[in-house]
Order: structure tokens, then C-alpha cells, then sequence
């Protein structure tokens, strides 16, 4: 009676048992693969936040920049030309950013070059009226009481947090 329920199974065409043999390695290739996309989508969005944090960051420095040449420990060679070092520097990487973002996320670089002129415009400036103050030379003269403003900075850099967000 077995022989002849499992020749019918044969000759009757397809059975449970073989449909479930084909269904069961398709659903588990099928999470397989979703897991790994998944996945895959995490580690650029992250990335992605990380390199507009540091591209946020390096514009964030160069706003610094007046205060610590208006804190310069003293008048001498060396300590202007690390001050103008780090300039340098950080103009360097605000355009390395700038290039980076146009390649990595087209629609954040042009808030973001904005976010630059902007700061260069405002921390310029006022970069260039702490160099004609006089050095600071005792520990209350480190307070400098009123901060430097940094509205517009302020405003295209909100602007440009905000296109980042929806580019994550």
C-alpha cells in the first residue's frame, strides 16, 4: 500500500513536501538578503553622518580661531606662525569637506560651501581684529567677557544641518 501511495505521489505531480523543499531555502535566502541591505543601509548612513560631522567640525574650529589668537600667550614669531599654521590647516580641511561633500552628497555641499564663506567672512574679520589686540598677559585677561558674534555663522550653519538631516 506504500509503494503504491508513493508511485501516485510520483506520477500525480507535485507534492507538500517538495513545494515546502523549494519555499523554505527561498525565504531564508530572501532574509538573508534583507538583513545584508539592511544592514549595508546603516553603515552609510553612518558613515555619512560622520563625515558631515567632521566636515560641521572643521568650521566649528576656524570660528575658534579669533579667540585663540586673541588668548596668544605672547608677541612672538613662533606663536603667530602656529596660529597661522592652524589657519591653514583648517582652511585646508573645510575644503577638503567641500570636495568630499560634492562627491559623497551633491545636495549638502552647496549648503555647506555657503556655511564656509559665511565663517570665513565672519571669523575672518574678527581674526583680523584679534591680531591688533595686545597679547594677554594675566589669567582674568582670559575672559574675554564679550564673545564674538557669530549670527550669520549661526543661521547657514542651522540651514545646513538641517539639508544634512534629510540627507542622512
Amino acid at each position: 500500500m506504500a509503494v503504491i501511495a508513493a508511485a501516485q505521489a510520483t506520477d500525480g505531480g507535485w507534492t507538500w513536501a517538495q513545494t515546502a523543499a523549494l519555499i523554505v531555502p527561498c525565504i531564508a535566502l530572501f532574509g538573508a538578503f534583507l538583513t545584508y541591505a539592511l544592514n549595508q543601509r546603516a553603515v552609510r548612513k553612518e558613515r555619512r553622518a560622520k563625515t558631515f560631522a567632521e566636515a560641521l567640525t572643521a568650521v566649528g574650529e576656524y570660528l575658534e580661531m579669533p579667540y585663540r589668537i586673541r588668548r596668544r600667550p605672547k608677541p612672538s614669531s613662533a606663536v603667530r606662525q602656529q596660529l597661522t599654521d592652524e589657519v591653514g590647516g583648517l582652511l585646508a580641511r573645510m575644503a577638503f569637506h567641500q570636495a568630499w561633500l560634492q562627491i559623497e552628497a551633491s545636495a549638502v555641499a552647496g549648503p555647506y560651501a555657503t556655511l564656509v564663506a559665511t565663517a570665513r567672512a565672519e571669523a575672518g574679520a574678527q581674526m583680523s581684529l584679534a591680531w591688533q589686540q595686545p597679547p594677554i598677559t594675566t589669567d582674568s585677561g582670559m575672559n574675554l567677557g564679550v564673545p564674538y558674534p557669530r549670527d550669520r555663522s549661526n543661521a547657514t550653519r542651522a540651514a545646513c544641518l538641517e539639508v544634512m538631516r534629510r540627507h542622512l
